[in-house]
């Protein structure tokens, strides 16, 4: 728990952003107006609370593991799989979510029935490191009802099932105006083969205009290209597009600062796989759109695929852009 703590510290701070964009006003609960404490931001609670709430999704995956009762059902075949863990953390994130803030619009992956969540699974926690930093400015009059919430949760399912575990992430992303504004990702087996002393998952964070916390960004080294994309979805339009853009070494994850670009040239993705990381890059200066180039819309009623395919950049994304092989673009939606 120490070591976690520790680690959530860590500031990684977005590149200068215009001034306008840089007015924080200090909201904290020690903060007193006309004689009353004031309470943070919406956005800085909700933050707050999808932190607690992602660790304690990450309690619930590793004891379903643990149990070695994983409950696995296939949705669309053997490569969309679903399992106890999925249908747990799906309702004890929306549930809390929505005990805490209910005007907020939710978006998760599963479809569940509608049923009473027991109140085990329920969490009221806010982080208070989180509430103790200073809301940017665009965000700090935001209600509730103005936000949009995409959960994927348990993201790596089909690692899962086969005991990869670091690729299993827990993502929770916050919208607003079809922007994703911050995002909160949960590794519950972060450290699982460093033994039994080594503090076990991690969770990372970030809004937009405020920074990202929980990692240390490291930038790739001079001269060094490096993709990534990802294992349970490869295809002859992403190997294509990996060779064309000098691949080095795959499945390195972009948002440490461990690749230089992450390449996903499929349909298959959803909202609630890019909102969250999308936030965190953008937090540290980097770029997620489409195999086009165009960004993507988290509002509610905007359509769950990401159908062209999706490309990360830590820096310098229109160089990747402009390397994409015609065939790849062609085979893709443009809209």
């Amino acid at each position: 728990r120490t070591g976690t703590r520790t680690r959530q510290q860590e500031n990684n701070s977005p590149p200068p952003l215009p001034e306008s964009s840089v007015k924080f006003r200090e909201q904290t609960r020690t903060t007193l107006r006309g004689g009353m404490a004031s309470k943070p931001a919406v956005l800085m609670r909700l933050v707050s609370s999808a932190y607690a709430v992602a660790e304690k999704a990450a309690t619930i995956v590793r004891k379903v593991l643990q149990s070695g009762e994983l409950g696995i059902v296939e949705k669309t075949g053997a490569n969309d799989l679903q399992t106890l863990a999925d249908r747990l953390v799906q309702k004890s994130i929306c549930a809390s979510l929505s005990r805490s803030f209910p005007k907020i619009t939710i978006i998760g992956e599963e479809e569940l029935p509608a049923e009473d969540v027991e109140e085990d699974l329920i969490e009221s926690r806010l982080e208070g490191l989180i509430l103790e930093k200073p809301c940017p400015d665009q965000y700090a009059g935001l209600k509730e009802e103005e936000l949009v919430v995409w959960v994927d949760p348990l993201d790596g399912t089909k690692e899962y099932t086969e005991g990869l575990l670091d690729h299993v992430t827990v993502l929770i992303g916050i919208a607003h105006g079809g922007t994703a504004i911050a995002g909160v990702i949960n590794q519950p087996f972060y450290n699982y083969q460093m033994g039994a002393a080594a503090p076990l998952g991690r969770t990372l964070w970030g809004v937009l205009g405020l920074g990202a916390f929980g990692f240390q960004l490291q930038e790739v080294p001079d001269g060094k290209r490096i993709i990534t994309t990802t294992r349970s979805h490869s295809n002859k339009l992403v190997l294509s597009s990996i060779r064309c853009i000098c691949v080095s070494r795959q499945i390195i994850q972009l948002v440490e600062g461990k690749a230089s670009a992450y390449v996903f040239a499929s349909p298959g993705c959803k909202k609630w796989d890019t909102c969250a990381p999308e936030a965190i890059l953008h937090a540290v200066g980097g770029k997620l759109t489409d195999m086009h180039g165009n960004a993507f819309r988290y509002d509610a009623d905007v359509q769950h695929m990401n159908s062209a395919g999706v490309l990360a950049t830590l820096r310098d994304h229109q160089y990747y852009l402009n390397r994409v092989p015609l065939a790849v673009q062609q085979a893709l939606p443009s809209k």
